[in-house]
């Protein structure tokens, strides 16, 4: 694996965790996003795993792997300087109650929302590919397999790129 800010995990984390960030300033129910991800596959959504890694972490990574190249998306800003760092705090994106985030129902959401939610980490696995961050795609998608979840029966994502592209007409 090749020197690169934010390595291969939290280099394809960056963009999906800031593309689900936009989504909820723009309105999206952080439940609905969750869901959306966790019947995708993943072990848990982004509202969820940014409250697990630390709503400052997130902001702090985030502005390293940026290098001011993009806003602050608002509900991070705001969340982070109310003290709301998540699940350490018992309150970020959920409130927690016995370590566990308390979650209203999530609204009805369809395939294209699934793609818009996970296609900047997708483009991103490629880039790392392409610019020889990693070696190649069966690399690539063992390491965010393992490294951050990416739902195991799809192959990976570079994996799961090459199967959805054989299905779309």
């Amino acid at each position: 694996m090749k020197d690169s800010p934010g390595f291969l995990v939290n280099r394809v984390l960056g963009p999906y965790m800031l593309n689900a960030f936009r989504m909820l300033d723009e309105g999206a129910k952080p439940e609905t996003l969750d869901r959306a991800m966790e019947d995708f596959g993943m072990p848990m959504g982004p509202a969820e795993l940014a409250d697990t890694v630390g709503l400052d972490i997130c902001l702090h990574a985030g502005k390293s792997l940026a290098k001011g190249a993009t806003e602050v998306p608002e509900i991070l800003a705001n969340k982070v300087a109310l003290g709301h760092l998540g699940k350490k705090t018992g309150q970020g994106i959920y409130r927690y109650v016995d370590g566990k985030p308390v979650k209203g129902q999530p609204d009805t959401y369809d395939q294209k929302l699934v793609d818009a939610l996970i296609e900047p980490y997708l483009q991103e696995a490629e880039t790392v590919v392409a610019e020889g961050i990693v070696a190649d795609a069966d690399l690539a998608d063992a390491g965010l397999i393992f490294g951050t979840g990416f739902a195991p029966f799809r192959g990976g994502p570079l994996h799961y790129i090459k199967t959805r592209a054989r299905k779309t007409p």
